[in-house]
């Protein structure tokens, strides 16, 4: 690894050498310890930043140029620490960025045109910065995941910054949701096992690569990746489907039909690792015929005229009517999960709940009950719902009484961010960086790029 590393800064120091001459079709623009940053790697970004819909300007080279060089710092870090992800959670950002360039052409024949790559040449394109920005994430967390604030600190915090500081709240809402889901025929159960039990058995009898069928017909976001979701503990997969994951030993064999929240599966072991497997899968969704949704529909709205005429309350038909398994234990009362600040509220901007909710939501006033609807979850399942407001706090200044969480989290996101900055800042005493000279101009966030 020593030899590898100083082969690259040899070839490095080369490029910065040649800077003078005019006769490279790439450069090192900046070193950052043995770690080179080639000029390509930065209009790279950019690019990527332009197609994702981002504003570009004259400062952008530089601000990328200086992005890229801390997160050499904390990739080196990283690699210190043996920090790693996942290949599951890199496909799920390449599926991200696709996405997202989709939205903002249009069409994967346009995206192809204007960057003359094929997807396929631009996904594994994207692969690495991606990798190494989920690994810079990890590493920051690593640093910072111990953080807290207590309630003290957060009073005496905000004791000192004047009200024109203080952060505004948006309008709040607190929902409450009751679902059931559209029975699905046996009919159509039977169909769709009947396809994965004939693409396990073209799997076994050695007439199709479980990949290829994946590809073509999984109705999973790993299909692109042919059914393939990297090394997983068991915690980060649905019970059922880990249960089968896990028992299998023969990578040659196709497991048993499973059922998940997500629809129906066949699974291939590829390897395991520790505590860790890695599966291809086949995922089908059993189709949901409008006719049972018009029932399921239908259902909920006597529901709603009952709970509307004081037959029962909201909160007796979430307990013990509804089958969102998230919200009847807690009264039907629907949950903002923060995952980074680790922190749970009731409370939901607009934007934050689901788009189905929210359409709702906003014509309703606080105690109303909905009219049934048809909403989407995460995991593509269509359910019918009703819903209630239960609370709406009107866009103001934060103040403590009505908005601890929100200025404990803002208290903590700064002490996080005071943390990872110095972080930077000590790290750099002890990097050995250097910079080509036209970046010197640059305004950078930390001085100590240019000794």
């Amino acid at each position: 690894m020593r030899i590898k590393r100083l082969a690259a800064l040899g070839v490095a120091l080369c490029a910065l050498s040649a800077w003078g001459q005019n006769n490279t079709v790439d450069e090192v623009i900046w070193l950052v310890g043995d770690d080179p940053i080639l000029r390509s790697d930065v209009e790279a970004e950019r690019l990527n930043a332009e197609l994702s819909g981002q504003q570009v300007d004259e400062s952008s080279f530089c601000n990328i140029a200086e992005m890229i060089a801390v997160q050499k710092l904390f990739l080196h870090q990283a690699d210190i620490d043996s920090i790693e992800v996942s290949e599951t959670e890199v496909i799920a950002e390449v599926n991200n960025r696709e996405n997202l360039y989709l939205q903002n052409f249009g069409s994967k024949e346009r995206i192809e045109q204007f960057t003359k790559k094929t997807m396929r040449q631009l996904r594994e394109s994207w692969k690495e910065p991606i990798r190494n920005g989920l690994r810079m994430r990890n590493m920051q967390e690593k640093l910072v995941g111990n953080l807290k604030v207590t309630p003290a600190e957060v009073r005496e915090y905000f004791k000192h910054v004047p009200e024109d500081s203080l952060p505004t709240v948006p309008t709040q809402v607190e929902v409450q949701i009751i679902t059931q889901t559209p029975e699905v025929p046996r009919a159509e159960v039977e169909r769709v096992e009947g396809l994965l039990r004939e693409y396990a058995r073209r799997v076994n009898s050695g007439e199709s690569e479980f990949s290829t069928l994946a590809m073509l017909y999984s109705q999973d976001g790993s299909a692109r990746n042919g059914g393939e979701l990297g090394y997983m503990n068991r915690t980060a997969l649905d019970p059922a489907f880990a249960n089968v994951a896990f028992s299998l030993t023969d990578p040659k064999k196709v497991s048993k039909i499973v059922k998940s929240e997500y629809g129906y599966h066949i699974i291939q072991l590829i390897g395991r690792q520790g505590d860790k497997v890695n599966v291809r899968h086949i995922l089908l969704k059993p189709e949901v015929p409008q006719k049972e949704i018009d029932v399921c529909i239908d259902r909920l709205d006597s529901i709603a005229t009952a709970i509307k005429d004081g037959t029962f309350t909201f909160e007796d038909g979430a307990t013990f009517i509804s089958d969102d398994k998230d919200t009847r234990n807690n009264h039907g009362i629907m949950v903002n999960v923060n995952s980074e600040m680790g922190s749970r509220t009731s409370r939901f901007e607009m934007q934050d709940l689901p788009q189905d909710v929210a359409k709702v939501v906003d014509t309703l006033e606080v105690g109303q009950v909905s009219r049934a609807f048809l909403m989407h979850r995460d995991n593509g399942q269509e359910v019918c719902a009703i819903v209630k407001v239960k609370s709406r706090i009107d866009r103001h200044v934060a103040n403590l009484q009505e908005d601890f969480q929100l200025l404990k989290e803002y208290v903590l996101g700064k002490r996080r961010e005071e943390k990872v900055e110095q972080w930077i800042k000590d790290k750099l005493k002890t990097t050995y960086v250097r910079i080509n000279p036209e970046l010197k101009t640059c305004g950078f966030k930390y001085s100590g790029w240019v000794k």
